[in-house]
Order: C-alpha cells, then sequence, then structure tokens
C-alpha cells in the first residue's frame, strides 16, 4: 500500500502542501491545465528554512509588459526545482535574512480596511479567504500583488466566485475525473464552513479570495500532485493552527479563525495550539486535509520512498516553517486507528440504561460500545461496559457513562490501536413481486481496496421481509448478492 503522511506541526497552506507535494516526488509538469485555464505560472523554487531546505510554489501572474513572468535567466521549463536555493526575491521566502524590509512582510504584517468576518496572518503568500463581503488589503510596505524581480503574485486576482462558478470552472479545466471529484469536494467543504460563518446559503457565498485564482491553482493543484504520486492512503498527525487572536472586520477572534474550525469539526485528524503566536493553519490548508487525509497520532509503520518540505512563508528564530510530507510502502492492508479504551463495572444499573448506552455513547464520540455480564464482589452479577474511543474524545465520553450510569470510577487504559478494515455502503435494489426494495449493504475491503467482506444492513432487510413476506435472511442473501453482482463478482 502506497502511504503519504503529512507532518503538520507548523501548520498547513495551499502552497505549503504544494510544495510538499513536490518535494516529495511529484512531477509539477502536471500543473499546466491549471496555467492553461486561469493564466497563472506556478514558480518551484528551493528556500532555506532554519537550516532545512524546503521547496517553495508561489503563483504568479504574466506581466503585462510581455516580461517573463519566471524572471530574467529562468529556464524555459518554469516548473523544475532551482537547486542554487535562490528565492528570486520572493519576500517570504528570505533565506539569508540579510533583507530587513523583507523580513519586516512576515513579522510586522497587519490588516487594515478589512469589510470581512476573518482575516488571517498567513504564512504564506495565498491570504486564504472566503467571503461574501467586498474587502482590500493593505501589507505594511507591500500591495496586494506582491512584485519580486518581475515577478507578480496573483494573490487575490481573478472574479470573486460563487461555489456554482468555482465547480463550472474546474469541471472546465479537462481534468482526470478523480482529481475534479476531489477539488470540487474541497471547495465545497470550504464554502459550507464560511456559509456557516455567515448564515448564509452555500451557492451564495462568494469565495472572493478562496475562489480568486491563486487559491483554485492551490486547491486543484494539490490534487493533481496527488493524482501524480498515486498514493492509496493519505494520513496526517495533529495539525498546528498556532495562537494568539486576529484582527476581523467584528473585532478581535483567537486563532483558529472561525472558518477553520468549523472545518477541522468535521475532519478526521485533530488540532493543537501553538508552538508560536500568529495563524499557521490557513482554510485552504485545513479543507484540503479534512477531504483528503486520515488523522493519526505518530508516523504509521512505512518503508520510506521518498520525503521533502514544503516552505511556509513565516520565518521563526527558533524552528523551521515547514510541512513535511513523507511517501512510502505503509505494509499493512488494514487501516490502523488509534485508540483509547474506557471501562466501568456496574452492579445496579436498569436494563434500559443499559440499553440506551449504544447510543447515547456513540452520539458523544464513542466509536464502539461493548457490555458484557461479569460476576463482581460478592458473587452479584453485574456488567462489563468497555467503550472504544478516540484519544481525543475521552474525557467526554467518560463523563457521558458516568452521568449516564452512575458509576463511580472509569479506568482508561490509555492509547493504543486497533486494525480497521475501510467501511463503504453500497445500495442494493431488489425486484420482489413486481416492486422494487433497496437495502444498504456494508462492504469491507482492506486498504487495497480488495473485497473481503459485503453484509447486509439488518434493520433494512427486517423492513423488507416485514413488507414481502420473505424471510429475513433471504432478503439479506439477496442484497449481497446483488451488490457482488453490481460489482463484477
Amino acid at each position: 500500500m502506497r502511504l503519504l503522511a503529512f507532518d503538520g506541526r507548523m501548520g498547513a497552506s495551499g502552497d505549503m502542501l504544494l510544495g510538499a507535494l513536490v518535494a516529495a516526488g511529484a512531477d509539477p509538469s502536471v500543473l499546466s491545465p491549471v496555467e492553461d485555464a486561469l493564466d497563472v505560472t506556478y514558480r518551484v523554487h528551493e528556500v532555506d528554512k532554519n537550516g532545512i531546505l524546503a521547496t517553495k510554489v508561489d503563483v504568479l501572474l504574466p506581466e503585462t509588459d510581455g516580461g517573463d513572468p519566471r524572471g530574467e535567466g529562468h529556464d524555459d521549463d518554469h516548473r523544475r526545482l532551482r537547486a542554487d536555493g535562490d528565492d528570486g526575491g520572493d519576500s517570504d521566502n528570505d533565506a539569508d535574512g540579510d533583507d530587513e524590509d523583507e523580513h519586516s512582510h512576515q513579522h510586522q504584517y497587519r490588516h487594515h480596511d478589512h469589510a470581512h468576518d476573518e482575516e488571517h496572518p498567513h504564512h504564506d503568500d495565498d491570504h486564504e479567504h472566503s467571503h461574501d463581503h467586498s474587502h482590500s488589503h493593505s501589507h505594511d510596505d507591500h500591495d496586494h500583488h506582491h512584485s519580486h524581480d518581475d515577478h507578480t503574485h496573483a494573490e487575490g486576482h481573478g472574479p470573486h466566485r460563487t461555489f456554482p462558478e468555482v465547480v463550472e470552472l474546474v469541471e472546465s479545466m479537462g481534468l482526470p475525473a478523480g482529481v475534479v471529484e476531489d477539488a470540487t469536494a474541497i471547495f465545497r467543504v470550504l464554502g459550507e464552513a464560511e456559509a456557516k460563518v455567515h448564515g448564509t446559503d452555500l451557492d451564495e457565498t462568494h469565495f472572493h479570495e478562496v475562489g480568486a485564482d491563486d487559491a483554485i491553482a492551490d486547491v486543484v493543484g494539490v490534487c493533481l500532485l496527488l493524482d501524480d504520486l498515486d498514493v492509496d492512503r493519505i494520513v496526517t498527525g495533529p495539525v498546528a493552527v498556532g495562537g494568539g487572536e486576529a484582527e476581523m472586520s467584528h473585532g478581535t477572534y483567537p486563532v483558529p479563525a472561525p472558518a477553520v474550525l468549523n472545518i477541522t469539526a468535521a475532519a478526521d485528524w485533530s488540532v493543537r495550539g501553538g508552538p508560536v503566536e500568529t495563524e499557521l493553519l490557513t482554510p485552504t490548508g485545513a479543507a484540503i486535509l479534512a477531504h483528503l487525509a486520515e488523522g493519526v497520532e505518530t508516523l504509521p509503520s512505512m518503508s520510506v520512498e521518498s520525503s521533502g518540505y514544503g516552505a511556509g512563508g513565516w520565518d521563526f528564530p527558533d524552528r523551521p516553517n515547514v510541512l513535511r510530507a513523507v511517501v512510502g510502502d505503509g505494509g499493512s492492508r488494514l487501516v490502523r486507528d488509534e485508540i483509547s479504551v474506557l471501562e466501568t463495572n456496574l452492579d445496579d444499573a436498569t436494563p434500559e440504561v443499559l440499553g440506551g448506552l449504544q447510543e447515547t455513547l456513540k452520539d458523544a464520540g464513542a466509536r464502539d460500545v461493548s457490555i458484557v455480564p461479569t460476576t463482581m464482589k460478592k458473587s452479584r452479577p453485574g456488567h462489563l461496559v468497555k467503550v472504544v474511543v478516540k484519544p481525543e474524545d475521552a474525557e467526554r465520553v467518560a463523563y457521558r457513562l458516568a452521568v449516564e450510569t452512575g458509576t463511580l470510577g472509569i479506568r482508561e487504559h490509555g492509547a493504543g490501536h486497533r486494525w480497521t478494515a475501510r467501511r463503504e455502503f453500497e445500495t442494493a435494489t431488489l425486484a420482489i413481486d413486481g416492486d422494487d426494495y433497496e437495502v444498504s449493504v456494508k462492504v469491507g475491503s482492506d486498504a487495497d481496496g480488495v473485497v473481503y467482506d459485503r453484509s447486509a444492513e439488518y434493520d433494512d432487510a427486517l423492513a423488507v421481509a416485514n413488507e414481502t413476506g420473505l424471510p429475513v435472511r433471504e432478503v439479506m442473501r439477496r442484497a449481497v448478492d446483488a451488490v457482488s453482482s453490481d460489482d463484477g463478482e
């Protein structure tokens, strides 16, 4: 199984993800459909981040005077990595620290005159927002379209599109079907997060800078590079969000910003604060990882094929601002899921309380609940309740278990892991006596997509059995056979 693992301890953004994927082995030439559709150029170059050689990807506009936006002396293949580490004067990537003006942009970044709900002191150049209000930016001594050595950055360039307009644009690029599907899903994540913040409808929310050319180049570019890497599974460790506060039109808000919180609430991975007092996780970075990546606590066991670092814009004195990507053989054909196990013994719980624990504890975040009859002190009959949870959910689920049962103590076995199959649901349509009935079938497969189990959902099958008079086992058998036939088996 080919595995891609991200280390987001310094956060993530669109350009950091682009850089990390290129550095890990993806071919930048696959980005050409985006360049053709948006009339932008990807500039790939290497920068030094506290002694780490990292890859930076900038999205540039063509020069209006006919000059080459790649700069004098640049190779005709503008997508190649420049081994000399020259960053072309990009203020976010000054490696040697000699230019005080350039570093003032990184460390004295301020927002002025914004008329939207989120302002993020990004550690990259993409300034990823999705808002339904007009706005303008003023960043100290730099205007919104930075120009470095004849390179004009495409920040915010292009129309401020709605979600349907973004989807239409992506679909017009002639991309592989999987790339279109992933990119569209990522923009949906972004749009729904912003709509929730502003109390608007998804189709009515203007993406503004997230729907601008450079941000579309980030999202679609990441999907194209991932398609080129051809990985089977993507994971990420806990992602740092940074800290401190951000000035917004409605006042001062803590980091992470509201849209980022909305996105991470639905993500499979966890977040952590710090390690610096600035924003590290952008909405675009969060949305890409939320759609694509599973959460892990540590780097999974793997045989490493390649690795690389994507550079962020901020420079910090004591840590490299990079996103690491590692590609290799993940070995196991099942998925490793980090868990904790909660246990408590009950000798006075009523059948009604025990019967309701499955639902109430799963609502609180439990992954699985088991209730086992047991013998307790003084030979009294009782029950052992075992609850599988994600480590970050353990305290919340333990509290719910306590208040539901009245138990005075709950044991936690600590973070371990379980091996799980990938689970998907397919719908079987059964023709019985001239009528069609639908039964959901759970399909279990390994990490390589090899199916090894199918099981019909009992409640669906029971409803069909009650209506048709067939035995429920016969309905379940027919449903599994129908799905197997559809899959070509």
